[in-house]
């Protein structure tokens, strides 16, 4: 029986997510489901938090991504996710973009590339 924690959690993964955060999860049961769960509760107190809504959350974690420069699966997911929660393609292509001032132009071109996948354009 899964705690109350991670049952929190996984109702917000869906919120944000939907689909795409549910198959990362999906991906970790042959290998470290534990990890699955921990990362579920993790993410439903960080998200659950009242400060930012979700739009602003999504917003700062794909310009933090972007900026990492390997994570493109990670950020597909949260492009995904940006959609889900009231992100516009525009504003997404404009955080990546104001990226290439921190992560400098190769993270913001790989960053624009997964949009793209994202957008399916």
């Amino acid at each position: 029986m899964k705690s109350d924690r991670y049952k929190k959690g996984w109702e917000k993964l869906k919120e944000v997510d939907g689909s795409a955060g549910e198959k990362v999860i999906e991906s970790l049961n042959d290998i470290a489901p534990d990890f699955a769960d921990i990362l579920i509760g993790m993410f439903g107190e960080i998200y659950g938090r009242k400060a930012l809504d979700l739009k602003s959350r999504e917003i700062a974690t794909i310009a933090a991504l972007t900026v990492m420069g390997n994570a493109a699966p990670q950020l597909k997911v949260h492009i995904h996710a940006g959609l889900n929660v009231g992100c516009t393609k525009e504003e997404i292509l404009e955080v990546i973009m104001q990226m290439s001032t921190y992560g400098g132009f190769p993270c913001a071109l790989n960053g624009l590339f997964a949009a793209k996948e994202v957008f399916d354009i």
